[in-house]
């Protein structure tokens, strides 16, 4: 049983939400460009445009994104963007609500472990000559959302330095090594909920990659 029917959302609604943050995010954008703020403009329109990857997978590659996913994703840059703009009565989420970005960096690095877990399952189903253990899945699951968190951080500290550099507003904000760490402790936990839980909620797209790797292979 997958998430989203235990939730008991429809296919209709999962398709509104998904639509009505795309349309947030680029009122985001446009009010980005408008008060003249880089941070919000760029994290909304890099978000915005993310919002459009699950069509061109399915279409272009023929990899089925199913409206769960498709929320699953627009979901995750969505609430990374509304993190970065400042909310009237309540402030700006990312440095006044204490658990935002916990919640951000699980929701974001679960998507980049179902990257990592779709992709070795599929190899692993396809290919006679590679065998991937269960427990060999879940720590490279682990591994390869910690090492792309630290990425993540690195990329947070040149821009902040360049940023403090030049003079000029970040695009991206580093709150110090303290929440580098904290930032990767809940990177760990999106990793595990889909080292748990991934199997039923992407095998039609392990279906299909599965299917792609024969077809490449001839």
């Amino acid at each position: 049983m997958r998430v989203r029917d235990n939730l008991q959302i429809t296919v209709r609604r999962q398709r509104q939400a998904a639509r009505a943050m795309q349309f947030l995010l680029a009122l985001m954008f446009l009010s980005g460009l408008a008060l003249r703020n880089a941070g919000v403009a760029v994290n909304a329109l890099v978000g915005l445009l993310v919002t459009f990857l699950p069509g061109v997978l399915e279409e272009d590659l023929g990899i089925p994104i199913d409206a769960g996913l498709a929320l699953w994703i627009t979901a995750a840059v969505f609430l990374h963007g509304l993190g970065t703009i400042t909310i009237p009565g309540i402030g700006k989420p990312y440095a006044d609500i204490w658990w935002w970005d916990h919640l951000t960096h699980a929701l974001s690095a679960s998507l980049v472990a179902a990257v990592g877990y779709a992709t070795t399952r599929a190899v692993d189903i396809h290919s006679d000559a590679v065998t991937f253990p269960p427990r060999f899945q879940f720590v490279f699951i682990l591994l390869f959302v910690l090492a792309f968190g630290v990425f993540w951080e690195v990329i947070e500290f040149a821009i902040g330095l360049a940023a403090s550099l030049t003079g000029t507003p970040g695009v991206l904000t580093q709150y110090g090594l303290g929440d580098s760490m904290l930032d990767l402790v809940f990177d760990t936990v999106g990793a595990v909920l889909v080292a748990i839980y991934g199997s039923n909620q992407l095998s039609d797209v392990i279906d299909a990659l599965t299917a792609r790797l024969e077809a490449a292979q001839g």
